[in-house]
């Protein structure tokens, strides 16, 4: 199933999380914290500025983004577990 968001949000995958830590220790799922790292799967056309225009998003397919903790709403689609979240919810892209 395709799926395009609308306006200025964005769809993020999360990368999965460490299951050691620096010093070797395996982390168990129950005390993982999810992760606030992504990567960008879609995003919608833009937002409508005070002239009517659309301002294209700062971020495209394939970005890895830095997010809130407690940024986006979750979502299953396909049976993957995402996140969509506003552009401005983002605090900004990885380089690489």
């Amino acid at each position: 199933m395709k799926f395009r968001p609308l306006h200025d949000r964005v769809v993020v995958r999360r990368v999965t999380a460490e299951e050691k830590t620096a010093g070797g220790i395996i982390i168990p799922d129950t005390a993982k914290e999810k992760p606030q790292e992504g990567e960008i799967v879609a995003v919608g056309p833009g937002a409508r500025n005070e002239r009517g225009e659309i301002a294209a998003l700062d971020v495209k397919v394939g970005d890895r983004v830095l997010f809130g903790k407690w940024s986006g709403t979750e979502v299953k689609i396909s049976g993957e577990d995402l996140l969509i979240m506003k552009e401005s919810d983002l605090m900004g892209v990885i380089a690489a």
